[in-house]
């Protein structure tokens, strides 16, 4: 089992110094993006990765195993818009509040033309209109950033849950 986990840790390669520096970039990136899905703005979701960027949500008993066989996988930004038009416009679910928690970041890299690896912990709180608030995943954000258009965008987001049981109305990107 430690040989397995260490497949999810990933080691600093860069000074501790530098990836705080880095660090607070990203969290400043990632509180951008909750703020957006939070506030119910799916299309405006796309906006945060690249046009080839990658989007998966992955078990960690896949992880684990080095299998990235995800839940939800989806490469490029067409096919992310594809996926927020659809959430946004033909809701058949209840209506809920979503609030992502976001903590623990960690830069663990960062090559010469500005690319960043890093990883945050995230809980993806939701509450029904009529109900009370749940926590409806909690895992890991592993994240490869590039520089462009003077900000960060996501060249891949890989969400690695730890919740064995998942809702089936895992529709909201995390």
């Amino acid at each position: 089992m430690i040989e397995q986990t260490s497949i999810l840790f990933r080691p600093r390669k860069i000074s501790r110094e530098r990836s705080a520096v880095l660090a607070r970039e990203v969290e400043a990136f990632n509180a951008e993006y909750c703020a957006v899905l939070d506030a119910g703005l799916v299309e405006q979701w796309p906006d945060f990765f690249t046009e080839d960027g990658i989007y998966r949500i992955t078990a960690r008993e896949n992880a684990e195993l080095n299998m990235p066989v995800g839940l939800v996988y989806a490469h490029g930004r067409n096919m992310m818009i594809d996926r927020a038009i659809a959430i946004s416009r033909t809701q058949m679910f209840a209506p809920r509040y979503n609030l992502h928690l976001v903590s623990n970041t960690r830069v663990t890299d960062e090559t010469e033309d500005g690319s960043i690896e890093a990883q945050a912990n995230f809980v993806l709180l939701q509450t029904l209109v009529e109900g009370p608030s749940t926590i409806h995943m909690a895992g890991t954000f592993y994240d490869h950033l590039v520089r462009k258009e003077g900000g960060l965008l996501l060249k891949e987001r890989q969400a690695i849950y730890d919740t064995t049981i998942i809702a089936n109305d895992l529709v909201y990107p995390l």
